[in-house]
């Protein structure tokens, strides 16, 4: 049985996704109308989507150290204060230059919130006798569900879009300092911290860059089917637009089911297996899109991408966040700045091939980086302490 606290502080890990999905999709919703307000082209667009890019990427490694220094209860809060903060910004810019700026700062937001979700989540974790990470990036996504439908609503409602970004913002505030006090703090006690961490027993920097490699591969597919999957079914297999919708819904609905069940599934069989057989899956489900002729077999592979896909990241944040308790915020910054990385790289490298062979084509990339994630599994098998060393075996 858990104790109340882990029980809270599980909870309010919820929101925390939660409240970042929301916040993240309720943006996204609003890019053609920010675009327009601030008169950009597409191609200036793009490059200020990737100052956004880089600004979460440097958050992250912000907020992986602080994490460890100041402990998840502090930095978790605050986090989301600064998003929400940044969140204001983005709807009120007439310029290129100033939707720069506030893109800078949303980035950075986010990304800090980003690592320190992840790294309390870790925390939670430890407190439970099963795996819970999954279900937590499940409700990420369920977030980003919620913020499309109230997106929608407000779109059609013609409520400007600074004051539906500035509402969000407040929202944002106000349910990360409510949230906050329900958390738990990940550092070790002073006694245990003095101690320190046997040499044996630190992560070797190889091991924490293959965990890295791993989410590079994982998320830059993951990448790729949320930018191309219905341009794919519209523009290779000749469909409507309405209906090419649905192979971006298929991926996203097996995605989101996968990470619910894959906590239960992961503590029968263990994290090598569910990034083995996911990564598997994954690569066999997209074959099908490559090569089917048919929208409903290649809408069949799209679930199966999506449903391979959706427990191998939970299982690399968590395995790098356990790597040592210590510095876990560091070691986890690490291994969620190269998964994003790859996220933000899948659809430009995809677009760049795309220009040279037909588009099912480019995506045997991200079936080769499944199908050696398949063979780098093993990396998420736990390692013994120095003190489980055999009799005998010096």
């Amino acid at each position: 049985m858990t104790t109340p606290l882990p029980r809270a502080a599980r909870v309010a890990t919820w929101i925390y996704f939660t409240l970042n999905g929301f916040a993240v999709g309720l943006w996204v919703v609003h890019i053609p109308n920010v675009e327009r307000a601030t008169g950009i082209s597409h191609s200036a667009l793009g490059g200020l989507l990737l100052v956004l890019g880089g600004a979460a990427f440097l958050g992250m490694q912000v907020a992986g150290p602080l994490a460890d220094r100041w402990g998840q209860r502090k930095l978790l809060p605050a986090a989301g204060v600064l998003l929400g903060t940044a969140l204001f910004f983005p709807g009120l810019a007439t310029s290129w230059w100033a939707l720069g700026l506030a893109l800078l700062f949303f980035g950075f937001g986010n990304g800090t919130i980003d690592v320190a979700m992840n790294s309390h989540a870790v925390v939670v974790e430890r407190a439970y006798p099963r795996p819970i990470m999954a279900a937590f990036h499940a409700m990420w996504s369920i977030g980003g569900a919620i913020a499309a439908v109230v997106g929608a609503l407000t779109l059609r409602a013609d409520v400007p879009t600074a004051v539906t970004l500035g509402a969000c913002g407040v929202f944002t505030i106000v349910v990360s300092l409510l949230t906050g006090r329900f958390l738990m703090d990940g550092r070790p006690e002073p006694d245990e911290a003095a101690k320190g961490t046997p040499a044996a027993a630190k992560p070797s920097t190889k091991l924490v860059w293959l965990l890295g490699a791993i989410a590079f591969a994982m998320m830059l597919a993951e990448g790729v089917a949320n930018d191309w999957a219905a341009l794919h079914a519209e523009d290779v297999l000749g469909t409507t637009t309405s209906t090419a919708a649905f192979a971006y819904g298929s991926f996203a609905v097996a995605m989101t089911v996968g990470r619910f069940a894959t906590d239960r599934v992961s503590a029968l069989v263990g994290p090598v297996a569910i990034v083995r057989y996911g990564a598997a899956l994954a690569a066999f489900g997209l074959t099908l899109v490559v090569f089917s002729p048919w929208v409903w077999l290649a809408f069949t592979g799209w679930a199966l991408f999506g449903l391979g896909l959706s427990g191998s990241v939970p299982q690399l944040f968590s395995a790098a966040g356990n790597l040592d308790q210590r510095s876990s915020g560091a070691l986890m910054a690490r291994v969620v700045g190269l998964g994003y990385v790859g996220l933000l790289a899948g659809p430009a490298l995809i677009g760049g091939l795309a220009h040279w062979i037909p588009l099912n084509m480019a995506f045997l990339v991200p079936v080769v980086l499944c199908l050696l994630a398949v063979g780098f599994a093993n990396v998420l098998a736990p390692r013994p302490a120095p003190s489980e060393e055999p009799v005998g075996s010096r």
